[in-house]
């Protein structure tokens, strides 16, 4: 089993930037591709972006390429979210995710994701 805990989500104003951390707990982290989704109210979950289990991969949704970057320390079992440049439409819950199947490619499929943390919540105000 692998638990994920996610952290960092806060309110910022538009324009801002937050970094959102994810801590991953049980099997070995270092294994996995990792993602971040967001949940906007009303909408249905997207994918944000994704890293390979070595990092030399890396995936972004087009709503947030150039502004969004994911990382990884796999010696803290972590994975990073850095987000600039903020606007509204970035208010979500955010959910870290882990895929062991696929671990060496930066997976845009959620189904493809085992286990998944319980979320933070970023809103941007205008």
């Amino acid at each position: 089993q692998v638990q994920l805990v996610e952290s960092g989500g806060g309110l910022v104003q538009a324009g801002d930037s937050l970094r959102l951390s994810c801590a991953a707990s049980g099997r070995a982290f270092g294994a996995a591709a990792m993602g971040w989704f967001r949940q906007a109210p009303g909408k249905e979950r997207e994918f944000v972006g994704s890293i390979n289990w070595n990092a030399d991969q890396t995936h972004y949704a087009d709503s947030v390429k150039g502004r969004f970057a994911v990382s990884r320390d796999n010696a803290k079992n972590s994975v990073f979210l850095q987000m600039s440049n903020l606007g509204p439409e970035d208010t979500a819950v955010y959910y870290c995710a882990g895929g062991f199947k696929f671990g060496g490619v930066a997976l845009v499929d959620a189904n493809l994701y085992e286990y998944w943390g319980r979320g933070t919540q970023v809103t941007v105000s205008s």
